[in-house]
């Protein structure tokens, strides 16, 4: 769970405003392809426009949070709108304690990031979201429901689209419908950057929490059998052999335990952030786009403009007609260019937010992960230690 908390013009302790929003208690409801997963979102605020008390518990579903996300997505263009995590594309996974929890976790960051920025706390939908009852959620869902034809995911072809098309400029020459400023390009290069190397870590990651639960199964296994052996052995071997046993079972579970630690603590984080990248990509595909309406409706008023004054020049009965349009058309260019700048404003205010965020939750996340594998070494290490005496007793009655 986290506050956002925002001063009030009094700036007193007593008067300082919050937003906190927590998703727990997973639920499953329904059997086979029908089947579910709910979540309790608590929400404790003392926002004055949240006007049923300063605590709500409502119902949510996955397809609750996706509308949420895509209501955002539409709204709120040039924003980088937190990501939500995967759906699970394997039937038999979808309902493990593990995938659960880790989606539950997901969840309340993908909450709680709403609830902390500077606009998308003010959302409308986040308050219908963090109050509205079941069966509004729902009807809510329904109505919308394609409605927003094209969602976050669809948009990751645009973008590449946006890298490489052109298009025929309406006066017959060729140009290419792509920004190309400087500081668009390397915004660009950041965050394919960014993605390939968060991709690369997460990865290896993965990795290590494997090979962590496979040596962990292995000393279990190899406990069990040297416990066995030493069944077969008289005093003092087959009691040293016992402890031998004994003492790999419980590095079995230490590892097991830094298995878990390290994939919600440190593989899922980077996880997160892949997926965060892929939302910006969305955001710079919306970009292009407007872009190329900019573009296109500033050629397309020039046509109308040189068109007009042809007709106004030869006093031509279409001249009133013609005026209409080009009114309409340099109506429409200067809302799509307004549209633009306003998407290139955000989005550099975004960038700087998002690289703040992400040095602080990626230090935390290496910080606990070193602190977590030290742990983990020290206690190995220990552990063998505490057993040489005993070994070398035996060793040496020999």
């Amino acid at each position: 769970m986290l506050k956002v908390m925002m001063q009030s013009p009094k700036g007193s302790p007593s008067s300082q405003l919050y937003l906190s929003a927590t998703v727990t208690d997973p639920v499953k409801s329904g059997n086979g392809v029908q089947a579910y997963i709910s979540y309790r979102v608590v929400t404790k605020t003392n926002l004055p426009e949240y006007h049923q008390g300063p605590e709500k518990i409502v119902i949510r579903r996955y397809s609750d949070f996706v509308w949420l996300r895509d209501r955002l997505f539409e709204k709120y263009k040039g924003i980088f709108v937190p990501p939500l995590p995967d759906k699970s594309a394997v039937e038999k996974f979808r309902f493990t304690a593990e995938f659960i929890e880790m989606r539950r976790a997901a969840l309340d960051v993908f909450v709680n990031r709403i609830a902390l920025h500077p606009e998308l706390h003010q959302s409308e939908d986040l308050r219908t979201f963090l109050q509205a009852d079941e069966e509004t959620m729902e009807r809510f869902r329904f109505q919308e429901n394609g409605i927003f034809k094209t969602k976050p995911a669809d948009l990751m072809q645009m973008f590449w689209d946006v890298q490489s098309k052109v298009s025929d400029a309406v006066l017959g020459k060729e140009k290419p419908v792509e920004e190309t400023t400087p500081e668009y390009e390397k915004l660009k290069h950041y965050v394919f950057e960014l993605e390939n190397h968060l991709a690369e870590a997460q990865k290896h990651a993965f990795r290590l929490v494997k090979r962590h639960r496979e040596l962990g199964q292995s000393l279990l296994d190899f406990g069990k059998a040297v416990k066995l052996l030493g069944a077969c052995e008289g005093e003092p071997t087959g009691k040293a052999f016992s402890d031998l046993g004994t003492k790999s079972e419980l590095l079995s579970i230490k590892l097991q335990k830094e298995a878990q630690q390290v994939l919600m603590n440190f593989e899922e984080p980077l996880k997160d952030y892949v997926r965060y990248v892929q939302s910006i990509k969305a955001t710079i595909a919306e970009r292009g786009t407007a872009f190329r309406q900019h573009c296109e409706l500033a050629e397309t008023t020039k046509l109308k403009e040189i068109n007009l004054d042809k007709l106004m020049l030869t006093r031509s009965d279409k001249v009133g007609e013609s005026e209409k349009e080009y009114r309409e058309i340099k109506a429409e260019s200067e809302e799509a260019t307004i549209r633009f700048e306003r998407i290139v404003k955000r989005m550099n205010e975004e960038i700087v937010r998002f690289q703040e965020e992400k040095t602080e939750e990626m230090g935390v996340a290496f910080h606990q992960f070193a602190k977590g594998q030290a742990r983990l070494a020290n206690g190995v290490a220990d552990a063998w230690r505490a057993l040489l005496p005993k070994l070398e007793a035996v060793s040496s009655s020999v």
